[in-house]
C-alpha cells in the first residue's frame, strides 16, 4: 500500500478495500475512457478521479483489451509552472517508475521529484530519442499530516527589500553557473554571512520568527521534502469514495510555487491565505514538453 493514500482522504484503508477500490477504479476508468494507452509499447494507465484535483494513478500493460495492473500511487495535480535550467530523467530500479533531477532556475535548488505523466514521457522518448524538448515542470506535493504557523509580520519595505534581495540571488546563481568566479565567491560570503547572523539571532529567537519558508531534504527518500511555506490560495475538496474533506493548498516556498494536498483531519490548526504551513512532503510532479 502506498503510504501517501492517506492524503487524498483515504484514512481508514486497508489491503482489502484497497483491493476493491482499485479494482472498481479500473473498471469505471475504463467504461469512462480515462485510460492512456502506447499502443507500440502495449503499455498505459488508468485515472482514477477522487476529486477534481486528487486521484490515483495506476499504470499497467494491456493483453488485448484486458488491462493487467502492476502498480499505482495517488497524486494531486499542479497548477503552476516552474521554469528550470536542466532536467535529468532517471529510471527507478524495481518498476517502470521515474525521478526527475531539475535544477530550479529561481531559487538554485536541485530537485528531485516522482514523475506522474509516465506514458507521455515514454512516447516523447519513442518519438525524438535522446532529443526531446522540456519547457518547463509543474509540481505539487502529498503530505500526511501538517501544522498551521503563523506569518511573520513585515511592513511594505521589508517586502520589496525582499524581493529585490531574491532576484539579486537568482542573477548571482546564473552567473556562477556560467562559471563566474566573482559570483561564487560573493554567493559563499553571503551564506556565511547569513549563518554569521542566524547563529546570534537564534540565542534570543524562536527558529521559526527568523526563516520565512524553507524546503530541505527529508529521510532517506531522494523525493521526500521537509517544508514551510506561506499560503497563497486555499480550497477544499471532498474525496468522492469515502467523505473525507481535504486542503489543496497552494504555496510559496523560497520563491518556488507549487500545490500540496492534506488531509482536514491531519491537519494541526487553521489554515488561512498569508499563514504558513509546516510538513513532511512527497514531492510529484510533470514534465510539459
Amino acid at each position: 500500500m502506498n503510504l501517501y493514500i492517506k492524503a487524498i482522504g483515504f484514512e481508514q484503508v486497508d489491503s482489502d478495500f484497497e483491493e476493491q477500490m482499485i479494482h472498481a477504479g479500473i473498471l469505471d476508468s475504463l467504461e469512462k475512457g480515462l485510460v492512456i494507452k502506447n499502443n507500440e509499447l502495449n503499455r498505459g494507465a488508468v485515472i482514477v478521479r477522487i476529486s477534481e484535483s486528487t486521484g490515483l494513478y495506476i499504470y499497467g500493460r494491456f493483453k488485448d483489451k484486458e488491462f493487467i495492473y502492476e502498480y499505482y500511487f495517488p497524486f494531486v495535480i499542479g497548477r503552476t509552472r516552474c521554469d528550470n535550467d536542466e532536467i535529468t530523467i532517471e529510471r527507478h530500479l524495481d518498476k517502470e517508475s521515474y525521478a526527475v533531477v531539475c535544477d530550479e532556475s529561481k531559487t538554485g535548488v536541485t530537485l528531485i521529484f516522482y514523475l506522474q505523466n509516465v506514458p507521455q514521457y515514454l512516447k516523447e522518448k519513442q518519438l525524438s530519442g535522446n532529443k526531446m524538448n522540456y519547457t518547463s515542470v509543474t509540481l505539487a506535493g502529498l503530505c500526511e499530516s501538517g501544522t498551521i504557523l503563523l506569518p511573520v509580520k513585515k511592513d511594505h519595505s521589508q517586502k520589496e527589500r525582499q524581493r529585490e534581495e531574491v532576484y539579486n540571488r537568482m542573477q548571482l546563481l546564473s552567473a556562477a553557473k556560467s562559471g563566474d568566479p566573482n559570483a561564487i565567491e560573493t554567493l559563499t560570503l553571503e551564506d556565511i554571512d547569513t549563518y554569521s547572523k542566524v547563529s546570534r539571532r537564534l540565542v534570543t529567537e524562536d527558529v521559526f520568527s527568523i526563516v520565512d519558508t524553507y524546503i530541505m531534504p527529508y529521510s532517506v527518500e531522494c523525493d521526500r521534502y521537509s517544508i514551510l511555506g506561506e499560503i497563497q490560495e486555499l480550497h477544499e475538496i471532498v474525496n468522492e469514495y469515502t467523505g473525507e474533506n481535504v486542503y489543496v493548498m497552494k504555496l510559496d516556498v523560497n520563491g518556488l510555487v507549487f500545490d500540496v494536498c492534506v488531509p482536514r483531519q491531519r491537519l494541526l490548526g487553521e489554515p488561512a491565505v498569508g499563514r504558513r504551513f509546516k510538513a513532511n512532503m512527497w514531492l510529484q510532479g510533470y514534465i510539459n514538453y
